[in-house]
């Protein structure tokens, strides 16, 4: 099962905070709400976190503020601030800072959970890209070069084969959810995208016959796994 992912929500607004939090933690995220800049400063030196949620006006310390102390320590974490202000200025300040994202008030819970999706599938999209090399049974997998390799045999991938089996990959011996494959690699899980997916299984599928140790099982109504003897980074 794949693990939670947990943000730090700070909010100085009693009554959004608590809204916020339980839509999160419905979607199924874990969530540490803190009322200003000071409490979630300490919340992110103790815990580790994968999203940051920030309000800009807050008292104590204020949401720009914030961003900037974390980001002198840390300078990968996604950072999405939240606010009224919806000047220019403010927006590139917000940018300049290191935002992933800026979303002024009011916002639909809808569109901050779809702006926090896109944001995740670019950080794991990178992560995936910085493994090079991945072993699958007998063949090596250059996501690279988008290379399959057996042997002398070389196969030169297309992006779309490279990235469903690099997902495949990170989920070695585990379901791939149909879902999170297509809002990663299609961004839409429509009919369209859907039928697509099946069609680059397919292919996956012939390129890896070579090694009959390996192969790409459906899971009725959850998605697909990669089974292979060994893989490694």
């Amino acid at each position: 099962m794949e693990e939670k992912l947990t943000v730090l929500l700070c909010e100085d607004d009693e009554n959004l905070g608590m809204l916020l939090r339980e839509y999160l933690q419905a979607k199924g995220y874990v969530v540490d709400l803190q009322p200003d800049g000071e409490a979630g400063l300490r919340a992110f030196q103790k815990n580790k976190y994968d999203l940051c949620i920030f309000d800009v006006m807050m008292p104590k310390k204020d949401g720009f503020t914030l961003a900037q102390e974390i980001r002198s320590t840390n300078s990968e974490i996604p950072i999405i601030f939240l606010t009224a202000k919806a000047l220019k200025e403010d927006v590139l300040e917000g940018f300049k800072i290191g935002a992933d994202d800026y979303i002024t008030k009011p916002f639909s819970m809808e569109e901050l959970i779809f702006r926090i999706e896109a944001i995740i599938r670019r950080v794991k999209g990178k992560k995936m890209k910085e493994v090079q090399y991945y072993k699958i049974g007998k063949f090596t997998f250059d996501t690279q070069k988008q290379l399959l390799i057996i042997g002398e045999k070389q196969t030169k991938l297309t992006t779309k084969e490279s990235e469903l089996l690099c997902l495949l990959c990170v989920h070695m011996n585990e379901i791939l959810e149909r879902n999170y494959a297509l809002k990663t690699i299609w961004i839409d899980d429509n009919y369209f995208n859907a039928r697509s997916m099946d069609v680059y299984i397919t292919k996956l599928r012939k390129l890896l016959k070579d090694d009959p140790d390996i192969e790409i099982i459906n899971v009725h109504g959850k998605g697909y796994k990669l089974i292979a003897p060994e893989i490694e980074a």
